[in-house]
């Protein structure tokens, strides 16, 4: 884990039938889904929208640590976090967890790029951006 100098967003979500694939645990497709559903809707809650006319994120690399078995009905708990970041990348971190047993069944870390919205061209992570996550 990185130090958290960010305040972390999570959220819940019910393992269904829609997420399982045919050994009758979650796709691991769905987990990749699910990592990127936390980062947009963190960065959603926050973004003011002029910002975000202005600018959008892309996935560069998703690292996954599959470390145990979600399974239907199971209650999951999805942190995600920003850690270090360049001049136009920004590495973010994910925990999924199973809240019955407090077991952690994914860590994983993405390396997202910051774009112009107009043209798809790498934009600086500036100080308007940093502010966001704050």
């Amino acid at each position: 884990m990185d130090n958290h100098a960010y305040p972390p967003f999570c959220f819940n979500i019910t393992v269904t039938d829609a997420h399982l694939d045919h050994l009758q645990h979650v796709n691991n497709m769905v987990y990749v889904q699910w990592l990127q559903d936390a980062a947009c809707n963190h960065w959603m809650q926050k973004v003011p929208e002029t910002l975000h006319r202005e600018v959008l994120w892309v996935v560069r690399r998703h690292e996954i640590d599959y470390l145990a078995g979600a399974f239907l009905g199971d209650e999951l708990a999805i942190t995600t976090w920003p850690g270090k970041h360049t001049g136009v990348t920004w590495q973010r971190h994910y925990t999924i967890v199973r809240l019955r047993n407090n077991q952690t069944i994914i860590k994983a870390t993405s390396i997202w790029a910051l774009v112009h919205r107009a043209n798809f061209r790498p934009r600086r992570i500036d100080e308007a951006i940093l502010q966001v996550l704050r």
